[in-house]
């Protein structure tokens, strides 16, 4: 059955936006997602497979309808997700700002949520536009236990009085998986079983990616 999630987001108030290239994604992708959801009570979550990022080598990203499936493939069984396309149909370099604002214009009557790791706050200030994109939504900086979350709360604070906006923090569970693991146990041969959903495994090994 075909559902138009646009008409259904129209009536909802807080959504959650989580980019990334996921290339592939994981259980750490969903475990953060699922976790903001429940904390900042999230109606949905959209994931956004990046198009072309600025900041990594396509050489070694699969491409986006690939990286597209597979997100719809890990988040399918669980109704709170939601998988947009909109930086995989975009043609040029898929930046942050860019989108939240689409996204902002498109669902002007929700609160929008941006989902990222920690370390992504360290660095924001070399985002394009960080003044227009802390101003579009709420920032979610999410981090391990054991990370130096010192050095992420003084940046936050720093943000925070810079540019007059909340910046939220979350601790997840620890958990050590990254697409980066997951592609080079593929190249070697190795299992990723328990690493990433069964049918997003499923359909790389039928599609023979990261070989």
């Amino acid at each position: 059955m075909y559902i138009d999630w646009s008409d259904i987001i129209m009536k909802i108030k807080k959504i959650g936006v989580m980019g990334g290239t996921f290339n592939p994604i994981h259980i750490g992708h969903l475990m953060i997602a699922e976790q903001s959801r429940k904390k900042f009570n999230l109606d949905k979550v959209i994931f956004i497979p990046t198009g072309s990022p600025p900041h990594k080598d396509e050489r070694k990203l699969a491409n986006s309808l690939d990286r597209y499936i597979m997100t719809i493939l890990a988040t399918s069984n669980n109704n709170n997700f939601i998988v947009s396309d909109i930086e995989t149909n975009r043609d040029g370099t898929s930046y942050t700002v860019d989108t939240l604002e689409l996204l902002s214009k498109k669902y002007n009557d929700s609160e929008l949520f941006f989902i990222t790791g920690a370390d992504s706050i360290l660095d924001i200030e070399n985002w394009r536009d960080t003044d227009r994109l802390l101003n579009i939504c709420t920032f979610i900086a999410a981090t391990r236990p054991g990370y130096n979350v010192d050095n992420v709360m003084d940046e936050i604070k720093k943000l925070e009085e810079k540019y007059n906006k909340k910046i939220s923090y979350l601790t997840i569970a620890p958990i050590d998986i990254s697409s980066t693991q997951i592609r080079k146990r593929i190249f070697k041969n190795e299992t990723i079983k328990y690493m990433t959903p069964d049918p997003v495994i499923n359909y790389i090994y039928n599609k023979n990616l990261y070989k």
